[in-house]
């Protein structure tokens, strides 16, 4: 619970020497008094502070305390202060009738009686600090009230993650189980017959290359949720040396060549000039075939270009595809963990692979970036820092 803060009490007076003298009077720890020689200067303390009690001397020249009492009615910030009026004209029953109907809750007579006006003063006091803390106690049990409510809907959003995530995993993996397991069954159905010449060279070959893919994308899977269980518990961590990088994109844009045909399309490298850094190849590689992956796939059967821009403190690679482009409002939200897209245009996998290669930018102390139109492809930016020396652990 927050501290208190001082309980502040405005005394009204056109005479210094009754403000002292009223001030010594109702001084005392925890408040905070506040004098005015005027009304109109009252007015201006009223619209800074939140006071707990104000004291007005009735007989004031120009506003007196009856007319400061009225506009203070009529002001929301002020309505609901408690006034005591101070007067000397005696206990005239009229008198003490108009101060009520100003908005007095008392009236205070002078010669003042030094052990009533610290009686009725600490009353006030002490209702208006119990109505602060009550006050108090209400907005933190609404602040908590809130915090649960987020907590809740952050569980519920976790709970229905943990179940699509689970939906998604078993779903991606039975494709590949499933064809290896009816390849298994139809290779053992052959055996049982005896049909030998189900098993010769090529046929081996073909056999052996459709569980390998099968085999791989398993892999893929499981890779990409150990890296997602790995950046959620802080224990990613690269292996640095030196890499060149013009040759890690030629290589990488030879490996995925084969797959850009299969699409209809073509994979164009600009990366003539060498430069070299401390990085984790692997993770590099990783990153650069995510997003060559993607570009195929949304690119629409349309040429992807590579391109590797290099300046003296960083090395930038660029992957544009010249596919349907990504809706501002998306841009952010496809860096996100488990987005595919929708419908007939969700790719399989797990929707990792943009979120896990931003991270592993980051780990670098580099960036991944997106510009994309509608209409006008997209371009994934990755930017490296260049060093020297190895970075420090």
């Amino acid at each position: 619970m927050q501290d208190a803060s001082p309980t502040k009490l405005l005394i009204v007076d056109d005479l210094p020497e009754n403000l002292q003298a009223l001030e010594a009077l109702i001084r005392g720890d925890g408040r905070e008094i506040y004098q005015a020689g005027s009304g109109e200067a009252a007015l201006a303390l009223l619209l800074q502070h939140d006071f707990a009690l104000a004291i007005l001397d009735v007989q004031m020249p120009g506003m007196d305390g009856f007319e400061l009492a009225e506009l203070m009615r009529g002001t929301e910030k002020t309505r609901q202060i408690p006034i005591v009026f101070v007067t000397a004209a005696g206990k005239e029953l009229n008198y003490a009738f108009k101060g009520y109907e100003a908005g007095a809750v008392d009236m205070l007579y002078k010669p003042l009686d030094a052990r009533a006006v610290k009686g009725k003063v600490a009353v006030f006091v002490a209702l208006y600090e119990q109505r602060e803390a009550m006050r108090r106690q209400v907005e933190e049990l609404q602040a908590a009230r809130q915090q649960q409510e987020e907590t809740q809907a952050q569980l519920r959003h976790a709970l229905l993650m943990r179940d699509e995530f689970m939906s998604m995993v078993s779903h991606e993996m039975r494709t590949p189980l499933n064809t290896l397991y009816l390849e298994t069954q139809l290779r053992k159905m052959q055996l049982e017959r005896g049909n030998m010449a189900a098993f010769g060279a090529e046929q081996l070959q073909r056999m052996v290359a459709r569980d390998d893919r099968q085999i791989q994308s398993i892999i893929r899977l499981i890779d990409d949720m150990l890296d997602v269980s790995r950046i959620r518990s802080g224990k990613l961590s690269l292996r640095p040396g030196w890499v060149e990088l013009s040759g890690l994109l030629r290589r990488v844009v030879h490996d995925l060549t084969p797959q850009a045909t299969t699409a209809g399309t073509s994979i164009t490298l600009d990366a003539a000039t060498p430069v070299s850094g401390w990085w984790d190849e692997f993770r590099i590689e990783q990153i650069v075939v995510n997003l060559l992956t993607n570009a195929l796939r949304y690119g629409c059967a349309q040429p992807v270009q590579v391109t590797l821009t290099v300046e003296q403190d960083w090395a930038r690679i660029d992957v544009r595809d010249c596919g349907p482009g990504i809706a501002p409002d998306k841009q952010a939200r496809i860096f996100e963990p488990y987005e595919r897209g929708v419908g007939a245009d969700a790719p399989a996998g797990l929707g990792l692979g943009l979120y896990i290669s931003r991270q592993l930018a980051e780990v670098h102390e580099g960036t991944l970036t997106l510009q994309s139109k509608p209409g006008e492809g997209a371009v994934f930016s990755l930017t490296l820092p260049r060093r020297d020396a190895p970075p420090e652990a």
